[in-house]
Protein backbone atom coordinates (compact mmCIF):
# COMPACT_ATOMS: atom_id res chain seq x y z
CA UNK A 1 0.00 0.00 0.00
CA UNK A 2 1.53 3.72 -0.81
CA UNK A 3 1.79 5.67 1.64
CA UNK A 4 -0.68 9.21 2.41
CA UNK A 5 1.68 11.17 3.78
CA UNK A 6 5.09 11.99 3.41
CA UNK A 7 8.09 13.62 5.18
CA UNK A 8 10.95 16.09 4.52
CA UNK A 9 13.28 18.12 6.78
CA UNK A 10 15.20 21.41 5.86
CA UNK A 11 16.91 24.68 8.25
CA UNK A 12 14.60 23.45 10.81
CA UNK A 13 11.38 22.99 9.12
CA UNK A 14 9.58 19.35 8.53
CA UNK A 15 7.11 19.42 5.77
CA UNK A 16 4.31 16.76 6.05
CA UNK A 17 2.90 16.91 2.77
CA UNK A 18 -0.48 14.95 1.65
CA UNK A 19 0.15 12.26 -1.25
CA UNK A 20 -2.53 10.99 -2.33
CA UNK A 21 -2.93 13.37 -5.35
CA UNK A 22 -5.32 11.37 -7.92
CA UNK A 23 -7.94 11.35 -4.93
CA UNK A 24 -7.41 14.90 -4.02
CA UNK A 25 -5.81 14.01 -0.31
CA UNK A 26 -9.35 12.91 0.76
CA UNK A 27 -8.97 11.63 4.38
CA UNK A 28 -9.29 8.08 4.96
CA UNK A 29 -8.27 5.88 7.72
CA UNK A 30 -5.12 5.45 6.75
CA UNK A 31 -4.21 9.07 6.49
CA UNK A 32 -5.67 10.25 9.72
CA UNK A 33 -2.74 7.03 11.45
CA UNK A 34 -0.20 8.65 9.07
CA UNK A 35 -0.73 12.01 10.00
CA UNK A 36 -0.62 11.47 13.39
CA UNK A 37 2.57 9.93 13.51
CA UNK A 38 3.84 12.75 11.06
CA UNK A 39 3.09 15.44 13.38
CA UNK A 40 3.91 14.01 16.47
CA UNK A 41 7.69 12.63 15.34
CA UNK A 42 7.89 16.47 14.18
CA UNK A 43 6.99 17.45 17.51
CA UNK A 44 9.51 15.18 19.13
CA UNK A 45 12.71 15.70 16.75
CA UNK A 46 14.72 18.20 18.49
CA UNK A 47 16.03 19.60 15.19
CA UNK A 48 12.96 20.46 13.86
CA UNK A 49 11.09 24.16 15.01
CA UNK A 50 8.14 24.32 13.08
CA UNK A 51 5.92 22.27 10.96
CA UNK A 52 4.66 22.76 7.33
CA UNK A 53 2.16 20.91 6.38
CA UNK A 54 0.80 20.71 2.47
CA UNK A 55 -0.08 18.57 0.01
CA UNK A 56 0.74 17.53 -3.92
CA UNK A 57 -1.92 17.16 -6.78
CA UNK A 58 -4.88 19.87 -7.76
CA UNK A 59 -6.39 19.81 -4.35
CA UNK A 60 -5.04 20.19 -0.96
CA UNK A 61 -7.89 18.33 0.54
CA UNK A 62 -11.36 17.39 -0.73
CA UNK A 63 -12.82 16.16 2.56
CA UNK A 64 -13.56 12.78 3.85
CA UNK A 65 -13.44 10.09 1.20
CA UNK A 66 -17.20 9.94 0.79
CA UNK A 67 -17.07 6.75 -0.99
CA UNK A 68 -16.25 4.51 2.00
CA UNK A 69 -18.07 7.30 4.86
CA UNK A 70 -20.84 7.14 2.69
CA UNK A 71 -20.57 3.10 2.32
CA UNK A 72 -19.85 2.96 6.02
CA UNK A 73 -22.73 4.26 7.23
CA UNK A 74 -25.15 2.50 4.64
CA UNK A 75 -23.85 -0.68 6.06
CA UNK A 76 -24.61 0.51 9.83
CA UNK A 77 -28.16 1.53 8.47
CA UNK A 78 -28.62 -1.94 6.53
CA UNK A 79 -27.45 -3.90 9.85
CA UNK A 80 -30.94 -2.41 11.53
CA UNK A 81 -29.85 -1.28 14.33
CA UNK A 82 -30.45 1.65 15.99
CA UNK A 83 -28.08 4.79 15.86
CA UNK A 84 -25.13 3.92 18.55
CA UNK A 85 -24.55 8.07 19.13
CA UNK A 86 -21.84 7.51 21.36
CA UNK A 87 -19.75 5.10 19.44
CA UNK A 88 -20.40 7.24 16.55
CA UNK A 89 -18.71 10.20 18.12
CA UNK A 90 -15.87 7.81 19.66
CA UNK A 91 -15.20 6.83 16.13
CA UNK A 92 -15.21 10.39 14.38
CA UNK A 93 -13.52 11.87 17.57
CA UNK A 94 -10.33 9.46 16.07
CA UNK A 95 -9.95 12.11 13.08
CA UNK A 96 -10.71 15.11 14.79
CA UNK A 97 -7.66 14.32 17.94
CA UNK A 98 -5.79 13.69 14.85
CA UNK A 99 -6.45 17.72 13.09
CA UNK A 100 -5.76 18.72 16.48
CA UNK A 101 -2.69 17.74 16.87
CA UNK A 102 -1.70 20.74 14.76
CA UNK A 103 -2.90 23.01 17.15
CA UNK A 104 -1.82 21.48 20.30
CA UNK A 105 2.20 20.73 19.01
CA UNK A 106 4.30 22.62 20.93
CA UNK A 107 5.78 23.79 17.95
CA UNK A 108 4.30 26.24 15.03
CA UNK A 109 2.07 24.39 12.51
CA UNK A 110 1.88 26.60 9.09
CA UNK A 111 -0.40 25.16 5.97
CA UNK A 112 -0.08 26.01 2.48
CA UNK A 113 -3.54 25.23 0.48
CA UNK A 114 -3.65 25.05 -3.12
CA UNK A 115 -7.21 24.02 -5.13
CA UNK A 116 -9.84 23.07 -2.94
CA UNK A 117 -9.85 22.72 0.55
CA UNK A 118 -13.48 22.30 2.03
CA UNK A 119 -15.35 20.22 4.44
CA UNK A 120 -13.39 17.88 6.52
CA UNK A 121 -10.41 19.20 5.10
CA UNK A 122 -11.17 23.15 7.02
CA UNK A 123 -11.51 20.86 9.99
CA UNK A 124 -8.56 19.81 9.48
CA UNK A 125 -6.44 23.08 8.04
CA UNK A 126 -7.94 25.40 10.35
CA UNK A 127 -6.35 23.63 12.82
CA UNK A 128 -3.07 25.25 12.32
CA UNK A 129 -1.88 27.93 13.42
CA UNK A 130 -1.05 29.94 10.31
CA UNK A 131 -2.77 28.85 6.95
CA UNK A 132 -1.23 30.60 3.20
CA UNK A 133 -3.21 29.80 0.11
CA UNK A 134 -2.38 30.19 -3.41
CA UNK A 135 -5.00 32.47 -5.05
CA UNK A 136 -7.12 29.69 -7.38
CA UNK A 137 -7.45 27.89 -3.64
CA UNK A 138 -11.05 27.61 -2.55
CA UNK A 139 -11.95 27.13 1.09
CA UNK A 140 -15.94 26.27 2.31
CA UNK A 141 -17.64 23.64 4.36
CA UNK A 142 -20.56 22.55 1.94
CA UNK A 143 -22.10 19.75 4.17
CA UNK A 144 -23.25 22.46 5.99
CA UNK A 145 -26.03 21.99 3.61
CA UNK A 146 -27.01 18.43 4.33
CA UNK A 147 -24.70 15.63 6.27
CA UNK A 148 -22.33 17.83 8.81
CA UNK A 149 -21.42 20.20 10.96
CA UNK A 150 -17.51 21.48 11.39
CA UNK A 151 -16.35 19.34 14.03
CA UNK A 152 -13.41 20.95 15.05
CA UNK A 153 -15.64 24.49 15.47
CA UNK A 154 -12.43 26.49 14.27
CA UNK A 155 -14.97 29.14 12.26
CA UNK A 156 -15.99 30.98 15.03
CA UNK A 157 -12.94 31.67 16.55
CA UNK A 158 -10.98 32.58 13.40
CA UNK A 159 -13.65 34.74 12.01
CA UNK A 160 -16.04 35.93 14.40
CA UNK A 161 -19.76 35.46 14.93
CA UNK A 162 -20.89 37.16 11.80
CA UNK A 163 -18.64 35.96 8.95
CA UNK A 164 -18.72 32.25 10.36
CA UNK A 165 -22.68 32.51 10.35
CA UNK A 166 -22.35 34.12 6.75
CA UNK A 167 -20.89 31.25 5.50
CA UNK A 168 -21.90 28.48 7.77
CA UNK A 169 -25.57 28.97 6.73
CA UNK A 170 -25.37 28.74 3.61
CA UNK A 171 -22.18 26.52 3.15
CA UNK A 172 -21.18 28.60 0.22
CA UNK A 173 -17.70 28.96 -0.91
CA UNK A 174 -15.36 30.92 -0.13
CA UNK A 175 -12.35 32.42 -2.94
CA UNK A 176 -8.43 32.30 -0.94
CA UNK A 177 -8.59 36.17 -1.53
CA UNK A 178 -12.34 36.53 0.14
CA UNK A 179 -10.13 34.00 3.11
CA UNK A 180 -7.40 36.28 3.02
CA UNK A 181 -9.63 39.45 3.48
CA UNK A 182 -12.07 38.09 6.59
CA UNK A 183 -9.13 36.18 8.38
CA UNK A 184 -10.10 32.91 7.53
CA UNK A 185 -6.45 32.67 6.47
CA UNK A 186 -3.73 34.54 7.10
CA UNK A 187 -2.12 35.53 3.57
CA UNK A 188 -3.03 34.85 -0.32
CA UNK A 189 -0.35 34.46 -2.75
CA UNK A 190 -0.18 34.73 -6.58
CA UNK A 191 -0.35 30.97 -8.24
CA UNK A 192 3.12 28.91 -8.56
CA UNK A 193 4.09 30.92 -5.63
CA UNK A 194 3.20 28.79 -2.79
CA UNK A 195 5.89 26.61 -1.38
CA UNK A 196 8.05 29.01 -1.65
CA UNK A 197 6.61 31.32 -0.21
CA UNK A 198 5.25 29.29 2.36
CA UNK A 199 8.64 27.42 2.90
CA UNK A 200 10.43 30.96 3.55
CA UNK A 201 7.85 31.82 6.41
CA UNK A 202 8.31 28.92 7.58
CA UNK A 203 12.08 29.35 7.89
CA UNK A 204 11.86 32.80 8.83
CA UNK A 205 9.95 31.36 12.18
CA UNK A 206 12.53 28.75 12.25
CA UNK A 207 14.96 31.41 12.96
CA UNK A 208 13.38 32.33 16.68
CA UNK A 209 14.99 29.92 19.93
CA UNK A 210 12.41 26.90 20.33
CA UNK A 211 11.21 27.28 23.30
CA UNK A 212 10.31 31.04 22.52
CA UNK A 213 8.31 30.03 19.32
CA UNK A 214 6.50 27.26 21.83
CA UNK A 215 5.32 29.77 24.56
CA UNK A 216 4.26 32.10 21.95
CA UNK A 217 1.74 29.48 20.41
CA UNK A 218 1.32 28.39 23.69
CA UNK A 219 -0.11 32.19 25.26
CA UNK A 220 -1.97 33.10 21.67
CA UNK A 221 -3.83 29.29 21.92
CA UNK A 222 -4.71 29.80 25.47
CA UNK A 223 -7.32 32.74 24.53
CA UNK A 224 -9.24 30.48 22.29
CA UNK A 225 -9.28 27.75 25.20
CA UNK A 226 -10.41 30.11 27.47
CA UNK A 227 -13.29 31.20 25.16
CA UNK A 228 -14.07 27.54 25.56
CA UNK A 229 -12.57 25.66 22.38
CA UNK A 230 -12.86 22.37 24.06
CA UNK A 231 -16.77 22.47 24.76
CA UNK A 232 -17.16 23.87 21.11
CA UNK A 233 -15.26 20.98 19.54
CA UNK A 234 -17.05 18.62 21.66
CA UNK A 235 -20.37 19.71 20.48
CA UNK A 236 -19.09 20.18 17.27
CA UNK A 237 -18.12 16.54 16.95
CA UNK A 238 -21.54 15.26 18.39
CA UNK A 239 -23.55 17.19 16.42
CA UNK A 240 -21.60 16.36 13.17
CA UNK A 241 -23.48 12.50 13.83
CA UNK A 242 -26.68 13.88 14.69
CA UNK A 243 -26.48 15.39 11.05
CA UNK A 244 -25.13 12.13 9.58
CA UNK A 245 -28.30 10.77 10.94
CA UNK A 246 -31.28 13.18 10.33
CA UNK A 247 -34.29 12.07 8.02
CA UNK A 248 -31.97 14.54 5.59
CA UNK A 249 -28.65 13.23 5.97
CA UNK A 250 -30.05 9.42 5.68
CA UNK A 251 -31.62 10.58 2.31
CA UNK A 252 -28.55 12.03 1.03
CA UNK A 253 -26.27 8.61 2.14
CA UNK A 254 -29.38 6.49 0.54
CA UNK A 255 -29.49 9.08 -2.71
CA UNK A 256 -25.92 8.10 -3.12
CA UNK A 257 -26.43 4.47 -3.15
CA UNK A 258 -28.26 4.89 -5.95
CA UNK A 259 -26.65 7.57 -8.06
CA UNK A 260 -23.20 7.77 -6.98
CA UNK A 261 -21.42 10.19 -4.15
CA UNK A 262 -20.35 12.28 -6.56
CA UNK A 263 -24.02 12.79 -8.39
CA UNK A 264 -25.46 13.18 -4.90
CA UNK A 265 -22.86 16.23 -4.05
CA UNK A 266 -23.13 17.64 -7.60
CA UNK A 267 -27.67 17.39 -6.89
CA UNK A 268 -27.13 19.38 -3.16
CA UNK A 269 -24.76 21.87 -4.75
CA UNK A 270 -26.14 22.59 -7.78
CA UNK A 271 -28.86 25.42 -6.58
CA UNK A 272 -25.99 26.71 -5.13
CA UNK A 273 -24.11 27.36 -8.44
CA UNK A 274 -20.54 26.70 -6.71
CA UNK A 275 -17.91 23.91 -5.75
CA UNK A 276 -18.19 21.29 -8.47
CA UNK A 277 -21.51 22.66 -9.50
CA UNK A 278 -19.69 25.89 -10.13
CA UNK A 279 -20.35 27.44 -14.03
CA UNK A 280 -17.43 26.66 -16.76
Amino acid sequence: MSRAVRTETSDGVRSIVLCRPEQYNTITPQLRDELAEAIDQADRDPEVRVMLLRAEGPAFCAGYGLDWSTEYQAEQEASERPWDSAMDYRELSRFVEVYLKLWYAAKPTLAAVHGWCIAGGTDMVLCADVIMADHSAVFGYPPARVWGTPTTAMWVYRLGFEQAKRYLLTGDEIPAPTAAEIGLIAECVPDGELTERATALAERMARLPGNQLEMIKLLCNQTAENMGFASSRTLGTFLDGIARHTAEGQAFVARAGEIGIRQAVRERDDPFGDYGSRPR
